[in-house]
């Protein structure tokens, strides 16, 4: 009987380990990183919202669905927060666990601040690590009971700017650990994100990310709306028109970018919430997820 309880006891320990494993993004030597001490925070804000800072080591957390439930597909996850801090939890784990209930297993990445003193191009690094949570997903595919050619890309704020990159630049991987593993996206999901760094798009992102004085074609280079093309995956843009930190005009250009190229694309748009509602805009009973799972079965995933 000791025993037999030993032995659950175990199982469980496994189990549980395994639904929120977090693992280095890099299993050798991050690349575009200048030695500096690790001062990563985690804080819980007075919304109870978790709140990372300062992350120079990235690492991605999956959550598998369950074996009877999951259906194959995928979604990496890339929390917002202006490229200043990641909003981890209502952007990030929770999300992962509503997928769960979907059958889609989730991977949240953590994925490096832009920082001068600790990247060699602070301009690259998170679209280098996105990237290579696609890398990770893409190879491990088997292991994690998922088809190589379902795995999406979810983004909120600016952690929508870096998925709407990694959607439109992956012609070109970034970054000396670029192999020959495809990082396209195959579908990505854009929740209030900031799309562009021109004048309607996030001065606070554009900032942290490129600069306070960048080139004009820096700016032309991540103003994603710019950058869609025919092989541009399909995307489904949420937003809400009264957002006064990320107007809605840059889920607008984005959504128009992939009409004028065929891309197969979908939109909600709340006429209240304003910005960083996570999955509930209190303003209404209408649950976006359910648009979002709507849309995806409709393509397949």
């Amino acid at each position: 009987m000791q025993k037999t309880i030993i032995t659950l006891s175990l199982m469980l320990m496994m189990t549980y380990s395994f639904a929120q494993q977090e693992m280095p993004l890099y299993s050798k030597e991050i690349p575009n990183y200048k030695p500096v001490p690790n001062t990563q925070k985690s804080e819980t804000d007075k919304n109870g919202i978790l709140r990372i800072s300062e992350v120079t080591v990235p690492t991605l957390t999956v959550y598998p669905a369950a074996k009877g439930k999951a259906n194959g597909t995928a979604v990496i996850i890339c929390p917002g927060g202006g490229y200043w801090i990641l909003a981890a939890s209502h952007e990030g784990s929770d999300v992962a666990k509503e997928f769960n209930k979907m059958g889609v297993t989730a991977f949240v990445l953590k994925y490096r601040i832009p920082n001068e003193k600790a990247q060699v191009d602070k301009t690259i690094a998170p679209l280098q690590d996105a990237q290579q949570a696609i890398r990770i997903v893409r190879k491990e595919a088997i292991k994690y009971g998922i088809n190589p050619n379902k795995i999406g890309i979810m983004g909120f704020s600016a952690g929508g700017h870096l998925a709407a990159t990694a959607s439109t630049h992956f012609a070109k991987p970034v970054g000396e650990n670029a192999d020959e593993t495809n990082v396209r996206p195959d579908f990505s999901i854009l929740v209030y994100s900031v799309i562009s760094f021109k004048e309607f798009g996030h001065r606070g992102s554009a900032n942290q990310l490129i600069g306070k004085n960048p080139s004009p074609e820096l700016v032309e280079l991540y103003s994603n709306e710019t950058q869609v093309t025919k092989d541009t995956p399909p995307a489904i843009l949420i937003h809400a028109g009264d957002d006064l930190a990320v107007p809605v005009k840059n889920s607008l250009a984005y959504y128009e970018a992939c009409q004028k190229n065929a891309i197969p694309s979908a939109m909600v748009i709340y006429p209240k919430g304003g910005h960083g509602f996570g999955m509930n805009n209190k303003t209404t009973k209408d649950k976006w997820m359910n648009s979002v799972q709507n849309w995806m079965e409709s393509l397949g995933f």
